[in-house]
């Protein structure tokens, strides 16, 4: 404002005008007439060719990336408390984030991936201890970790965790017979999510119960029992239903609750990316500038900035950590299809490895086949 005043004899009123048009959600249109009254001014000051176009660049420039110095005092603030709370108390910040959501710039898989990294160990969904938010508990080894909540449960409602945990506190559950008939307000889709999603398996009291147990169990106590079924009050041992795989169980989890505290779904992938040579993410910084790498991973974000050019910006995350993936405007029109519909890519790029920043220029993008249920990317286009 103050060098729009002295070199383009705009008044106060004027310099307000441009400092709204520098905040109005990057305005090329209003930058534009203001960069006319700019010209205009300096014309009449003698200010022309080479020096006016630079003070115009660097007007014009800071409207289309720059913010005030309050926001950035403030950022920097959220930034620095953050960084300290990860530090020092991982586990409630964890926690607190996942309460949270939605916010910020990462999806709850990536938040617990990169907790998981960092150390923290998480417990599952318990009908016998979670609550509705995700809470702190020390596990058997004395560690505080965090308990997932009936809040990533895809559908389960509010009110029905409420009436679960009202009648546990009265006694814990013993059977899938007795948790239905304890919290009448549980519906069909709420029990199959919960058995579906393991939150079911120390149901019972005289045998551990695995995710297709649950599942068999709980249709026989919702629905009447048939002349083939016998009149069953309670379910008896194991189901007839072949047991969920690994791969299984972290499908159902991303499906049913968006994360999942077991693998990363590219370390089911990793004996093959080896054989086609892809480094795991955490290797990359250990390699040396502008070397051809091949890099795998589910896509997390998605940008392509006004300001960018054309260049798409990717976050390709594995099972050790996040790549910067960046593809240049030719290469995003020839793979546009690729880039934007597929869950998880592999990709070969020139790796640039320049003062601890590291990020890969993409060359070639090929869809990476992976489970349908995958970790819910973060989109800016």
């Amino acid at each position: 404002m103050r060098m729009a005043m002295t070199v383009a004899n705009f008044s106060a009123g004027e310099a307000e005008e441009l400092r709204r048009a520098c905040g109005a959600k990057r305005s090329r249109a209003a930058m534009q007439g203001v960069e006319e009254n700019l010209r205009r001014g300096m014309n009449e000051n003698d200010i022309t060719g080479d020096v006016q176009d630079r003070i115009v660049k660097s007007i014009t420039s800071f409207a289309m990336y720059g913010f005030p110095e309050s926001h950035a005092a403030s950022f920097a603030l959220l930034a620095y408390a953050s960084g300290y709370l990860k530090i020092h108390y991982l586990a409630p910040f964890t926690a607190a984030m996942l309460n949270n959501q939605p916010m910020g710039f990462y999806a709850p898989m990536t938040l617990v991936k990169d907790a998981q990294r960092h150390g923290l160990h998480f417990l599952p969904v318990d009908i016998q201890q979670s609550q509705w938010a995700c809470t702190l508990e020390r596990d058997g080894k004395g560690e505080v970790c965090v308990r997932l909540g009936f809040n990533y449960i895809r559908s389960f409602r509010r009110e029905t965790a409420e009436a679960v945990i009202a009648a546990r506190n009265q006694a814990p559950f013993t059977s899938m017979h007795d948790l239905c008939e304890r919290v009448p307000e549980l519906n069909k889709k709420e029990l199959r999510n919960l058995s579906g999603a393991g939150a079911l398996h120390h149901i019972s009291s005289h045998r551990a119960i695995t995710r297709r147990d649950a599942l068999w169990d709980a249709e026989l106590v919702s629905r009447p029992a048939g002349p083939l079924l016998g009149q069953i009050e309670e379910p008896h041992g194991p189901s007839p239903l072949e047991q969920m795989t690994e791969m299984d169980r972290v499908v159902t989890d991303l499906k049913l609750t968006g994360v999942t505290i077991g693998k990363h779904p590219i370390t089911f992938l990793r004996d093959r990316l080896a054989r086609w040579g892809v480094t795991p993410v955490a290797a990359l910084g250990r390699l040396h500038n502008n070397a051809l790498v091949q890099v795998a991973g589910v896509v997390i974000c998605r940008q392509r900035p006004g300001t960018g050019k054309g260049i798409v910006f990717l976050s390709l995350e594995d099972e050790t950590g996040i790549a910067n993936v960046i593809v240049m405007p030719d290469l995003f029109e020839k793979a546009r299809a690729t880039i934007v519909n597929f869950p998880a890519l592999y990709i070969i790029g020139l790796l640039q490895n320049l003062e601890s920043s590291v990020s890969v220029k993409a060359l070639k993008v090929v869809p990476l086949e992976i489970a349908k249920a995958s970790i819910k990317s973060h989109d800016f286009r």
